[in-house]
């Protein structure tokens, strides 16, 4: 069988302004990057602003197994399988992170026949979004050290910044670091650390600003630190704002780029769900809701995490409404969350199946919480039996959902006829939307809610350190911000090890931290890391490239 990227280096790629025409996109338009790739023009944005909008499918999932289920995947089938039945579609991604290419997850392209292409350039550097966000926020750092280093006017606390480096790249050895040895010229000593940038509130901003003056205005509102008297330092503070949106005038700037069948793809933003809000950005989203009748979408990881923030963040700050919701689940998964190891999943286990099935019924209840219709995607494996797949669709008609097999990453769009004309006919159900809290609601309020509502969890526990940064929070003028909460992907709970439908238990918040820019809270639970590392056998030790360039090991 073909590799991911065999199939993908095979595909019959058309030039980037035929998939433009297929939305309706001039050439000029266009911001090329290559043949393949190109920036969507700001004027593209301005002259579609008044069309009517299409209709948003979004795609969750149940809690993974460490390889991920192929919601990328399902994503894009399904965009290829609504384009298959005459439906004017575009899929709308996050763009991949150079941490899971390189280390155990792999890219966010999708696989086997259901893939987004060129594939390489996707996963690797693509148009340098990733790269412009990272020197974006290394700069406000760097400039932020210089004003302490020069004379420190405005008085910074160095024991109280918030703001750290970041790198897109899986490396623990730089959670935690001091900085500034080596004498006065040098630099202040100080604790530092850097996190992956996809976790930084730079990418959060890009991927929830409108325009350029937006960018710019939440970039400056960035609470960097406090200083000695006590009293909040932001990046405007430091006249670093501008600086950081004229390194982003381009990142801003959405990417088009095809699928292996030509259906056209939108690739913005790419902030993780379990450490950030993982959605792809704003502005992607609703400029293929202008372009296209069906926009396919996902939220990262579970329903728990992706889902929740996309509606309860995305959703709130920009008045989306998805017409249907797609939940991804896979044998494997069900049977892992019913305590088979990972080396064990593709031997068939009926009685580890049932056990673990109930995590499905979790996250089907989490999206008729909302009031979206839903159905689920049974997403089928090669070693996935009969038996198996049985107990899955008995099961999603105990539970009023309507379901249908993905059969994409082994036959493209032809997989994805069933699901697609379900979620068609779910896309026109009427929906009622509401979301997990009120905007009035307290910060523990807000907490609480998602806990006890998505997770199941019994209540909430603060560690002092918590609650002190909660206290500092509270004193500025954040009464009406959402929470994302930074949770492990693998539990509903706030402890990997708890899986299925965990009971009788309390998430632990053990830290708070505002992000003013992007306009939400972050609560940190559990071990959660912002700076993820390698696999004792990274997926970097098969990538090579031969002298012709031709890049091998990418999935």
């Amino acid at each position: 069988m073909l590799t991911d990227i065999e199939i993908a280096q095979q595909a019959d790629i058309r030039p980037i302004r035929e998939i433009a025409e297929k939305l309706h996109i001039a050439e000029d338009e266009l911001e090329y990057y290559g043949r393949y790739k190109a920036k969507l023009s700001e004027e593209l944005i301005r002259r579609t602003a008044g069309e009517p909008d299409g209709k948003l499918i979004l795609v969750t999932a149940i809690n993974p197994t460490p390889a991920g289920e192929g919601k990328t995947t399902v994503s894009v089938g399904l965009a290829d399988s609504l384009s298959a039945a005459g439906k004017n579609t575009a899929v709308c991604l996050r763009e991949p992170s150079l941490g899971p290419v390189f280390g155990i997850k792999g890219g966010a392209a999708g696989g086997g026949y259901s893939q987004v292409i060129p594939m390489e350039d996707i996963n690797l550097h693509f148009t340098g979004d990733m790269h412009a966000i990272t020197a974006a926020n290394n700069l406000c750092c760097a400039m932020l050290d210089n004003h302490i280093q020069q004379g420190n006017a405005l008085q910074i606390d160095v024991r109280r910044i918030l703001i750290k480096r970041c790198l897109d790249m899986n490396d623990r050895e730089l959670r935690n670091i001091v900085a500034g040895l080596g004498g006065k010229v040098n630099g202040v000593p100080r604790e530092d650390g850097f996190i992956i940038t996809v976790a930084s509130e730079v990418m959060a901003i890009l991927c929830l600003a409108s325009d350029i003056d937006d960018l710019k205005e939440r970039l400056g509102n960035i609470l960097v630190a406090y200083n000695t008297a006590g009293q909040p330092v932001f990046a405007k503070d430091l006249k670093a704002n501008g600086a950081m949106a004229a390194l982003l005038k381009d990142a801003i700037k959405p990417n088009l780029v095809q699928t292996l069948e030509g259906t056209p793809a939108i690739m913005h933003g790419g902030p993780f769900a379990n450490i950030a809000h993982g959605c792809n950005s704003v502005r992607a989203t609703k400029l293929g809701l202008k372009l296209a009748d069906y926009v396919v979408t996902e939220a990262g990881f579970g329903s728990d995490l992706g889902a929740e923030k996309f509606f309860d963040i995305k959703c709130r700050k920009t008045g989306l409404r998805p017409a249907a919701v797609v939940i991804v689940a896979t044998v494997r998964a069900l049977k892992y969350n019913g305590g088979v190891p990972k080396a064990e999943l593709s031997a068939e286990n009926t009685d580890a199946l049932q056990k673990g099935i109930v995590n499905l019924g979790v996250h089907i209840g989490n999206m008729q919480r909302f009031g979206v219709p839903t159905v689920v995607a049974i997403n089928r494996f090669a070693t996935d039996t009969d038996a198996e797949l049985q107990i899955i669709e008995d099961y999603c008609r105990q539970q009023g959902a309507d379901f249908a097999l993905a059969e994409m990453f082994l036959k493209g769009s032809a997989g994805g006829q069933t699901l697609a004309a379900k979620v068609i006919a779910a896309a026109e159900k009427p929906a009622g939307f509401c979301l997990t809290y009120a905007d009035e609601a307290s910060v523990k309020e807000k907490i609480e809610a998602v806990a006890q509502k998505i997770y199941r969890a019994d209540g909430v526990t603060y560690t002092t350190k918590a609650l002190k940064a909660l206290a500092d929070i509270e004193k500025l003028d954040t009464a009406k911000l959402p929470v994302c909460i930074a949770k492990t992907q693998y539990s509903l709970s706030d402890d990997p090890s708890l899986l299925g439908k965990p009971e009788g238990y309390c998430i632990t918040v053990r830290d708070i931290r505002l992000s003013n820019g992007a306009g939400f809270i972050v609560v940190y639970t559990g071990d959660i890391m912002t700076m993820p590392g390698l696999p004792k056998v990274p997926a970097a030790e098969k990538i090579d490239v031969d002298s012709s360039g031709r890049i091998t090991g990418l999935f």
